[in-house]
């Protein structure tokens, strides 16, 4: 991949068994803030699903004005991935636990072993 200050293009919009672009359908109306407006076009390019955005009532007047649409945006993505998309969107964020309920972090192994000799060497200077 070349680096370059051009703005990278997304998923290509995949074709039919005929050649011709798969009709887009609507997914989804998000409104609120420019962070997710962005985060929901960044899932969906993540997972190299192609989308359409167009801004209802005044919105692109209120994203010149303002920075973001305030009606907020509304997306359509190809009819072949509607399902994927919306797995996706909807998904909730589920963190990774233990055998014993609490959090995984990543390097909790590697500390605990250091923090284990800490403790051993303490007590062994402490019975001398």
């Amino acid at each position: 991949m070349k680096w370059s200050f051009k703005k990278q293009k997304g998923p290509e919009w995949p074709n039919d068994e005929n050649g011709e672009p798969v009709p887009p359908v609507y997914l989804k109306h998000i409104s609120g803030g420019p962070l997710d407006l962005e985060l929901a076009l960044n899932l969906l390019e993540a997972y190299g699903i192609p989308h359409v955005s167009e801004f209802p009532n005044n919105g692109l007047f209120g994203k010149l004005i303002f920075g973001h649409p305030p009606s907020g945006m509304e997306i359509y993505v190809p009819e072949t991935m509607l399902e994927d998309a919306q797995n996706i969107l909807s998904a909730e964020i589920v963190e990774d636990e233990d055998e014993e309920g609490d959090e995984v972090d990543e390097y909790e192994g590697e500390d605990d072993e250091v923090e284990d000799e800490d403790e051993e060497k303490e007590e062994y200077e402490r019975e001398e």
